[in-house]
């Protein structure tokens, strides 16, 4: 293991050299575009007509034509996309007018052609989706393939569909103005693919829709035509600088904006899981981000694009909101107020499809009040659930499939419960992780060099990971003491639980053993190890600090509430909401977990305040609130009372589905509300590390209790449980790593398969942990014991969190 960790170390050392500490240009993290080189190939030098103007672009286009004849980028797996046909024949083209290369340069571009255009062709005429820019662009370059003497018969065999496309060109060509206000991105971007005959665009027309940089809209294929039309020198100003800057393949978007890059190689660090590796690179690039964010003068508006300024905007939101810093909902929700804006997006959905699903994760960081960003949250879904329902025109394109997956995550399973090991994973393995924003002609991407060191990098951090979480297990499961008894479940059904109970809460107010025997005797013992293991550690961290008491009180309190719930159910005593509230915010022990692991992160910090911290009063209040939303039917069935039934009998007038309803919009209140006390300063006195494992502890009982009640079933969580442990990640051969090497004595490759009352045996080692974990142990303390309360549990008092009835 430890020669694992030394292999992701000097991977780590040799990336932040290659791409912070040399930091020359933004441009070099975008893989070059094929299309716009090959543009730019093409222009005659002025002086020289038969000599090209940038020979740096033509020896580009000779020299990254791929093994199997195609230009232009490819998924993980090497395959082609459909941008790679008009790419390739651009780049023909480009080779044929300046007659350089060899001819299998063009036999080899020519043979790719012949091969893939029926299949890829046939793949979007047979779900009836031509996508708007291949219809105007692929059809244009075919004709100039033709203009320029390149033979190309192998398009007989695609007559009927290459028929199809010219159709659908001629209808966009018909229907849309030059510039239109309701088109995105309009007919101009296209320039160099307009027909004459179509548009009498003359010279003065063109200069008229100059950028003030000389370009049109920042495409440099659109420039490079104007240039060859008008001979403009804001054009040539405006070229000169493009290549001068970015002398390995020009991008598709020039000037590439510098903050979007960095948030958009931060924010790939994070998705990959390799944020720890790189925190003091993060901080900086985001130091400098906010730096400009908050002066409107420095934070430019990228490429005049209105998809690229919602990306730049919302990318910035989240990703500075989620490291602290202090930003407005209104410095990306100005789209909402422009309704030109808005109409825009609405007749342009797939366009802005990419723009819209960063407007949807940027509403995930809401706070409580933020009206704004629960009208953008709703507005995004919209438009994000029309692309993913109606069978989009792209939905062919590879690269949009991958988008189109991540919409329907995204929609399907809420930012709060997802385990940030799983999203890790699933970015790991998209084939197209490293898509950025929309496009002329697809997508900006990361530039493959890094973005394949990138992945083999979190390939190897996430296996390394795999492999601590599986001896974990294995430690786990080793455990001797683990046969003392066989299924702990049987111990909740036994007669005399609750004076079992009584005595086992009783002997951990006292905290010792005497007058206990049997189960309760087991579980005090694995209890006492646990909370002396997790003292002694602090001691180590802290000398000359004891905890123990201070983790015996929060384990105390624990207890009495169980202990009180079980009274309560003996003695068919119905408590009001506020009772039941106070109670089942301390039996759901998620204080219990999270403030005695929080006391290892940050040793200086006080394990229990005189009053909880309000981030970890919110703690407990949505976690029991999360369970009882998904647990009502059984524990209605089981003749057991939740906050929903509660309810229920306190307000008739309800129906279940309504209360239900009612609980989830407090939850999402209260979730904002604990959003706001974990990423901003001023709220609680606990530090970072603790505030964002309070975060992680929330996520999972989301995770247990989203949609239904994962933690109860024996098979909801087998395949994230394998996928975190065991299954190996799914990527293309191009992107796999060396395997880890084996640490000695490690045992075979295994799946797990799961009994779960395996993991419910009371232990020496483990049954302190289980104990608390396993909501199926609390709720069996409510169902047999019946009696009057004993006692209310000393739990401290929580000022501002009142649920009076009617909620």
């Amino acid at each position: 293991m430890k020669s694992s960790q030394s292999s992701i170390e000097s991977q780590v050392t040799e990336i932040k050299e290659k791409m912070f500490s040399n930091y020359d240009s933004a441009n070099s993290f975008i893989s070059p575009s094929a299309y716009d080189t090959a543009w730019l190939a093409m222009i005659p030098d002025p002086d020289q007509p038969f000599q090209p103007m940038f020979k740096n672009c033509l020896n580009w286009v000779l020299h990254n034509q791929k093994d199997k004849g195609f230009w232009g980028e490819c998924d993980a797996h090497g395959m082609p996309t459909i941008e790679c046909l008009p790419e390739t024949i651009a780049c023909i083209v480009a080779l044929k007018k300046w007659n350089v290369g060899t001819q299998s340069h063009i036999e080899k571009g020519l043979a790719f052609i012949h091969a893939n255009t029926g299949r890829l062709l046939g793949e979007i005429m047979n779900k009836h989706c031509i996508p708007r820019w291949f219809a105007i662009v692929f059809p244009a370059m075919v004709e100039l393939a033709l203009t320029a003497g390149v033979e190309h018969g192998f398009l007989h065999s695609s007559n009927e569909d290459m028929s199809q496309i010219f159709k659908k060109r001629n209808q966009i060509l018909e229907k849309e103005k030059l510039v239109d206000e309701y088109q995105y991105p309009p007919l101009l971007y296209y320039l160099e693919a307009l027909p004459a005959e179509s548009y009498d665009i003359d010279q003065d027309e063109i200069i008229k829709h100059l950028s003030n940089d000389g370009s049109i809209f920042q495409s440099p294929s659109a420039t490079a035509s104007a240039f060859m039309v008008t001979g403009n020198e804001k054009c040539l100003a405006y070229l000169l600088s493009l290549v001068q800057t970015c002398d390995n393949g020009v991008p598709p978007t020039y000037p590439m904006d510098e903050d979007l890059i960095n948030l958009c190689m931060a924010n790939q660090l994070i998705r990959l899981g390799l944020a720890e590796h790189f925190v003091q690179e993060t901080g900086v690039v985001l130091e400098r981000v906010y730096r400009n964010f908050m002066n409107q003068k420095s934070w430019s508006r990228p490429s005049n694009s209105v998809a690229a300024q919602l990306v730049k905007d919302t990318m910035a939101f989240r990703l500075l909101r989620m490291h602290g810093y202090g930003v407005s909902s209104d410095r990306f929700c100005w789209f909402l107020l422009n309704e030109d804006i808005r109409d825009l997006i609405e007749n342009n959905s797939e366009y802005f499809s990419s723009a819209m699903l960063n407007v949807y994760r940027a509403t995930d960081l809401m706070f409580a009040g933020e009206d704004d960003l629960q009208e953008a949250r709703s507005f995004s879904k919209k438009l994000l659930e029309k692309v993913v329902s109606v069978g989009t025109r792209e939905q062919t394109d590879v690269t949009f499939s991958s988008l189109r997956r991540a919409i329907e995550h995204e929609l399907s399973l809420p930012w709060f419960a997802r385990l940030d090991h799983l999203e890790h994973r699933m970015w790991i393995e998209d084939t197209d992780s490293n898509i950025l924003w929309r496009g002329k002609g697809g997508f900006h991407r990361l530039s493959c060099p890094y973005n394949g060191e990138l992945v083999r990098l979190a390939m190897q951090n996430y296996e390394f990971r795999q492999s601590i979480y599986k001896n974990e297990l294995e430690e786990l499961k080793s455990c001797k003491e683990c046969n003392t008894y066989t299924v702990a479940d049987d111990f909740y059904d036994m007669e005399g639980t609750l004076i079992e109970l009584k005595g086992l809460t009783s002997a951990v107010q006292r905290w010792d053993a005497k007058g206990l025997s049997g189960h309760c005797e087991i579980i005090f013992r694995a209890l006492d190890n646990l909370v002396c293991e997790v003292a002694a550690k602090y001691t180590q961290l802290r000398q000359g600090c004891d905890i123990t008491n201070e983790l015996r009180e929060i384990w105390y309190e624990t207890f009495a509430s169980w202990y009180t719930e079980s009274m309560r159910s003996k003695l068919g005593r119905i408590p009001s909401l506020d009772e039941y509230l106070e109670t089942g915010m301390t039996s759901i022990a998620a204080h219990t977990l999270v403030l005695s692991a929080s006391c290892l992160l940050n040793p200086s910090s006080e394990l229990r305040p005189v009053q909880y911290e309000s981030i970890t009063t919110l703690l407990m209040v949505i976690s029991r609130l999360l369970n009882d939303t998904q647990s009502y039917q059984k524990e209605k069935e089981e003749g057991k009372v939740n906050f929903v039934s509660l309810h229920l009998k306190e307000n008739p007038e309800a129906d279940v589905e309504e209360t239900i309803a009612r609980v989830r919009e407090i939850l999402e209140k209260k979730k904002q509300e604990f959003l706001e006390q974990v990423f901003m300063e001023g709220f609680s006195d606990l530090p970072k590390p603790s505030k964002h494992l309070h975060l992680s502890c929330l996520k999972v009982f989301q995770m247990f209790f989203n949609s239904s009640n994962r933690y109860d079933s024996n098979t909801g969580m087998l395949e994230d449980i394998n996928k975190a442990i065991y299954v190996p990640l799914q990527v293309g051969n191009s992107m796999a790593p060396k395997p880890l090497p084996l640490d000695s004595g490690a045992k075979k490759k295994q799946y797990l398969t799961i009994n779960v009352s395996h993991f419910r045996r009371p232990c020496k080692y483990y049954i302190g942990r289980s104990f608390v974990a396993q909501r199926g142990s609390w709720a069996a303390f409510r169902v047999h014991a019946q009696g009057k309360a004993f006692m209310q549990p000393k739990v401290a008092q929580f000022p501002n969190l009142t649920f009076a009835t009617p909620i």
